[in-house]
C-alpha cells in the first residue's frame, strides 16, 4: 500500500524554509498501514504541481498534499488538482460564513479574497479546520485517494489526526508497522554501526535498521511491517539484544529530548543546577528551561564571556585565567564550582570554548570545547572538538554540556 506526500510552496524550494509537515505525515501514514514511497516538493507552478499529480495518480494509493489552500494568488492546489481529475470547482456557501464568522469574533472583517478559501471540488468532502480558515478536501479518483490540507503545522496536524488518520486506518486494512528506536550519545555512527551491524544484519529484511547521525548524539531506528494479527516477535528480539549491546550509551528509546531526560533524573534526586555559560550564551539554559517543570530543578545561569564576568560572577581565580585561559579544563572546572555556589545548587555545569569562525589557534583550535561539572565533592570536565560552523558548535556544545551532565547524575545515583 503506497502513499505519497507532496509538499507545495515555493518557499519550501528556498533555503531559508523547511518541510517538517512530512515528518509528522510519515509517522502517521505508516502507523495506518501505508509505506511512503516519494515525498515530492513542488513550486507554486501550476504546470510542474499538474505533473505531479498527475504522476503520483498512478502510482500511490493515497496522496497527501499539504499547502496551497489559502487565499492569496499563488495558492492554487485546489484548481490545479480539479483540472487533473477533470472536476468542476463551487465556492460553498456555508463555508464562507464559517470565515466570515472567524474573521468577525476577531473584530475583523473577512476579505473578498478569502471567499477562495470557500472553493470545494465536485466530489469531496470537507475536512474541517478549527485552526484556520482554510479547510481540508478529501477526494477519491478511481484506485487512490487524496487529501489536500493546508500547509501550517498547527493547522495541518489536528485536521490530519482527527479527519484524514481515521480514514487511512480503515483503509489500511489492519497492516501497520512496528518500531523501535534508539538514541545514542558518547558513540559515532561508526561506533554503533560496528556494534549492532552483527545482530541487526540477521533479521534482514524482515526487519529493517537505519542508522542516522544528528547534531550531539546517534539514532538508530528498526521496524518491521506487520500483517493483519501478526504480531512482532522479532523485532522485539533485536530491540532487545541492540539494547543490551549499547547500554546506558542509550538515552531514550521514547524519543524524548535529552533536556527531558536529564531533567527527569534531577526531580527524581531532588537535585538541582545552575548554570555558566561561555561560548554557548545560553544556549544549555534555554534547553534545559524549555522543558515544563524545570523550575523544580533549574536555580539560574550566568553568560560569563569576558573573562571579568568569569570572576566577578563566578569566582574564577584570576591565576587560573592567567594561567590555563577561559578555554581549559581548569577554568571549566573553576566556573562549574562557582555558579554552583553563587545559586546554592547541587550541581554547577559550564561551558566554555571557541565557537569561531575566529579565535582558534594550533593548541586550541575552533571547535574545542570544556564542560565542567561540580557538586560539591567530585569536580569534572568533558573535552571535545566539535565540526562545524559556529552556530553547529554551539548547539553541539549545550548537547554535549547535557550529556556529560547525565553521565554525571548516572555516576553518582541517589
Amino acid at each position: 500500500m503506497k502513499a505519497e506526500i507532496i509538499a507545495v510552496g515555493s518557499e519550501l524550494l528556498t533555503p531559508d524554509h523547511i518541510d517538517t509537515n512530512s515528518l509528522f505525515l510519515t509517522r502517521g501514514l505508516e502507523a495506518s498501514g501505508f509505506e511512503v514511497h516519494l515525498k515530492t516538493i513542488v513550486g507554486d507552478s501550476a504546470p510542474d504541481m499538474e505533473a505531479v499529480f498527475r504522476a503520483a495518480l498512478g502510482r500511490s494509493q493515497v496522496i497527501i498534499s499539504s499547502g496551497g489552500l489559502g487565499p492569496t494568488e499563488d495558492d492554487i492546489t485546489r484548481t490545479v488538482v480539479a483540472r487533473v481529475l477533470g472536476r468542476p470547482i463551487r465556492t460553498d456557501p456555508d463555508i464562507v460564513a464559517a470565515i466570515r464568522e472567524r474573521f468577525a469574533s476577531r473584530g475583523y472583517a473577512m476579505p473578498r479574497i478569502n471567499e477562495r478559501q470557500a472553493e470545494v471540488i465536485e466530489g469531496a468532502e470537507i475536512l474541517d479546520n478549527p485552526r484556520g480558515t482554510a479547510p481540508g478536501l478529501w477526494l477519491e479518483a478511481g484506485d487512490s485517494v487524496l487529501a489536500l490540507l493546508p500547509g501550517p503545522p498547527r493547522e495541518i496536524e489536528p485536521m490530519f489526526e482527527s479527519r484524514v488518520l481515521p480514514r487511512l486506518e480503515a483503509l489500511g486494512g489492519g497492516r501497520r508497522v512496528a518500531e523501535r528506536s534508539f538514541h545514542v550519545v558518547g558513540l559515532t555512527e561508526s561506533d554503533v554501526d560496528a556494534r549492532v551491524a552483527p545482530v541487526y544484519t540477521r533479521y534482514q529484511p524482515k526487519v529493517s535498521t537505519t542508522i542516522l547521525s544528528a547534531p550531539g548524539h546517534i539514532s538508530l531506528r528498526t521496524w518491521q511491517w506487520l500483517a493483519p494479527g501478526q504480531g512482532a516477535a522479532e523485532l522485539e528480539d533485536l530491540a532487545g539484544q541492540i539494547h543490551g549491546i549499547l547500554g546506558d550509551a542509550v538515552f531514550t528509546t521514547t524519543r524524548e529530548p535529552l533536556e527531558q531526560v536529564v531533567g527527569g533524573l534531577l526531580r527524581e534526586s531532588g537535585r538541582t543546577i545552575a548554570v555558566a555559560e561561555s561560548c554557548t550564551a545560553g544556549l544549555l539554559g534555554w534547553r534545559l528551561t524549555r522543558m515544563p517543570g524545570s523550575s523544580a530543578y533549574f536555580r539560574g545561569g550566568v553568560l560569563c564571556y569576558a573573562n571579568e564576568a568569569k570572576v566577578d560572577l563566578c569566582g574564577v581565580p584570576g591565576a587560573v585565567l592567567e594561567t590555563h585561559g577561559a578555554v581549559s579544563a581548569e577554568t571549566a572546572e573553576a566556573l562549574a564550582a562557582g555558579v554552583r555556589a553563587r545559586f546554592a545548587s547541587t550541581i554547577g555545569v559550564s561551558v566554555t570554548g571557541i565557537a569561531g569562525p575566529d579565535g582558534g589557534s594550533e593548541e586550541k583550535p575552533v571547535g574545542l570545547v570544556y564542560v565542567g561539572l561540580a557538586d560539591g565533592t567530585r569536580t569534572r570536565h568533558a573535552r571535545r572538538i566539535l565540526p562545524g560552523d559556529r552556530e553547529l558548535v554551539r548547539e553541539r556544545a549545550a548537547f554535549m554540556a547535557l550529556a556529560a551532565l547525565r553521565r554525571f547524575l548516572l555516576d553518582d545515583p541517589p
